[in-house]
């Protein structure tokens, strides 16, 4: 969310996280904006030194996930986290907020997250207005739906960016000029790849003709000849039964496992590694941090710390720098 805030020219001075390893990747990319690793439970907005325009923010999702039918409901704390955004944005009053979450917020519990948020705000004395944006729609290669919950304080109506006319991005064009490596590859910076860079690929590579994150999980030989029987667009579905013998009920199995991604068409959702195995469209691999990231729409100069894991973690739960330039622009022409 910040890279597309500060593309579209917002200063962006406090970001924070519980993570820490996410507040280290944050640091390391954007060192003039102050990061606090902390519980947003204990952040206290009187000790800011500076009133803030604008709040941005992504409550923990994966309970509103659609995906989640296990702690999809009130009884999952994290669903909760909401609350305290919603205390720091009363006491502080932005003349902006911005909420992002998955569109499963507008059923969870038959909406009644979603509506609480809304009610909060309007209570504050925000308009509000919402809108669940695909994010292929705005040139990332991509198909991959966000909910943005958007309120002034100063009855200013928010108008959200067209989605009719920017040109559909392709797995291809997004990393086929990407270093040349194959399953368990752990040399974080490489040389760019020899194939001739697409336009969106342009926009994204670095000047020093190197890039990093080049970094792949290594896979099992068992779980490198499961691949090899997945075509493009299809799934764990292809693969031979005795090769899934580890499986307890493999029916149950969702369709981004062993999924392998289509050149020409925009990439599935990139979200946790473990969960969605993601192929890539050629190789017999696993993607690479910096392939995901690239789906994602990160520019190759940012870089991704902690292990492996962590990057990929990361990385799966970002939205789309491209994604939230997109609605930051907008925000910048109204304001």
């Amino acid at each position: 969310m910040a890279l597309g805030a500060k593309k579209a020219g917002i200063d962006v001075r406090l970001a924070i996280d519980i993570d820490q390893h996410s507040t280290c990747t944050y640091s390391a990319n954007f060192p003039e904006t102050t990061v606090l690793s902390v519980d947003i439970k204990d952040f206290k907005i009187c000790d800011l030194d500076f009133k803030p325009d604008l709040i941005f923010a992504g409550p923990p999702c994966q309970g509103f996930s659609t995906s989640n039918q296990r702690t999809r409901s009130k009884d999952n704390p994290s669903n909760w986290l909401f609350i305290d955004l919603l205390t720091v944005i009363e006491k502080s009053k932005p003349s902006w907020v911005i909420i992002e979450n998955v569109p499963g917020l507008l059923e969870t519990e038959k909406g009644f997250f979603f509506l609480e948020i809304i009610k909060a705000l309007e209570r504050v004395g925000y308009l509000v207005v919402f809108k669940v944006i695909n994010a292929v729609h705005v040139g990332v290669p991509q198909t991959r739906s966000r909910l943005f919950i958007i309120g002034n304080l100063h009855k200013k109506r928010f108008f959200f960016p067209s989605e009719n006319n920017c040109p559909i991005t392709t797995v291809s064009q997004a990393i086929r000029d990407l270093p040349d490596i194959e399953n368990g590859a752990n040399v974080d910076e490489l040389d760019y790849g020899e194939d001739h860079p697409s336009k969106y690929a342009t926009s994204l590579r670095t000047i020093s003709g190197k890039c990093k994150n080049n970094i792949v999980t290594m896979n099992s030989n068992s779980v490198i000849e499961r691949y090899k029987y997945i075509p493009p667009g299809g799934n764990w579905q292809d693969i031979p039964a005795n090769l899934m013998e580890n499986y307890r009920d493999r029916t149950r199995c969702h369709t981004g496992i062993y999924h392998r991604l289509e050149q020409n068409k925009p990439s599935v959702v990139i979200g946790n590694f473990r969960k969605n195995m993601l192929i890539h469209p050629i190789k017999d691999r696993g993607l690479s941090v910096r392939e995901a990231a690239r789906i994602q729409s990160f520019p190759d100069w940012f870089t991704f710390h902690g292990s492996i894991g962590f990057q990929q973690q990361q990385v799966g739960n970002a939205v789309p720098p491209l994604l939230a330039y997109s609605i930051f622009s907008q925000l910048c022409k109204i304001y």
